[in-house]
């Protein structure tokens, strides 16, 4: 795919871009338009389903793929439709399901169909309140899975399952599972998806995709789910309420989420040092 753009900007959405539940800061819109303005293309780089991503886009004119589900799609949001998806295999599914089933864990599954919850999720609140300012035909569709979803024939494929406050010992039963990769995402949320699959290695995927050189790729987070792309970009930015390890991965450190960390950043480190590219 050829782009007018001579660099990329990946952000993650919670407590970088926006406070979750909140829209995004006018501040930070009118960064996006100066990066875009400047020749540098921006994209958000985040945990949340495809399906949960698409009213953001619009609002920011996002023209160019959105990494989703921590890097286990590539959504097209002109087009509205997922341009590569790393699904789990179909056992591994069965598997973890009847895990997070048999044990009540608070799950919610990611597909190209929808966002499916088990009968012990609680995040279904969350979807809902995305929906409802949103057309019929964009809103997030909500599956709701039985305690027997394990051994459904029409099991649709996923890509990943977000735990909340999950017991320790399920973490322990999975972290060291060659074919997954877990991650945190926040205090208490656990992100699961097939092994290597990273926001990093989605934002180099999608420089490459886009014919834009990975030495003009900026990266900017502030969870431990973000640090796999501060450390791939050619720079990376941590917020100023990045956990330690963000920070140490960082080019640069930015303000706070509540001091408009992004739109500084913006300002003085992206389009400065993007103004050197050819």
């Amino acid at each position: 795919m050829t782009t007018r753009y001579k660099a990329v900007l990946a952000a993650d959405m919670d407590y970088t871009l926006l406070l979750p539940g909140q829209d995004v800061p006018p501040e930070n819109e009118r960064a996006v338009k100066r990066l875009q303005d400047n020749g540098i293309a921006f994209t958000i780089a985040t945990g949340r389903s495809s399906f949960l991503v698409g009213k953001f886009a619009e609002r920011l004119g996002i023209d160019i793929p959105i990494i989703t589900g921590n890097g286990g799609a590539l959504f097209d949001p002109v087009n509205r439709k997922d341009i590569v998806s790393s699904d789990f295999s179909d056992s591994k599914v069965r598997n973890l399901l009847k895990l997070m089933v048999e044990n009540k864990v608070n799950a919610t599954l990611y597909s190209v169909t929808g966002i499916y919850f088990t009968k012990y999720s609680k995040r279904k609140f969350f979807c809902e309140d995305y929906n409802k300012d949103v057309e019929p035909a964009k809103q997030a569709p909500l599956f709701d899975l039985d305690d027997d979803c394990w051994k459904r024939d029409d099991l649709p494929p996923f890509n990943k399952f977000l735990l909340i406050d999950p017991p320790e010992e399920i973490i322990r039963s999975i972290e060291n599972d060659p074919d997954l990769t877990v991650i945190s995402s926040g205090p208490t949320f656990y992100d699961i998806m097939t092994a290597n699959v990273t926001k990093g290695q989605a934002l180099l995927g999608l420089a490459d995709y886009l014919n834009i050189p990975r030495g003009c790729t900026f990266a900017i987070g502030d969870s431990d789910n973000d640090i796999s792309m501060i450390a791939d970009a050619k720079y990376g930015i941590a917020m100023g309420n990045a956990c330690d390890g963000a920070k140490k991965a960082a080019a640069y450190i930015t303000a706070a989420v509540s001091e408009m960390g992004f739109a500084k950043a913006v300002d003085e480190f992206v389009i400065p040092t993007a103004s050197r590219f050819t």
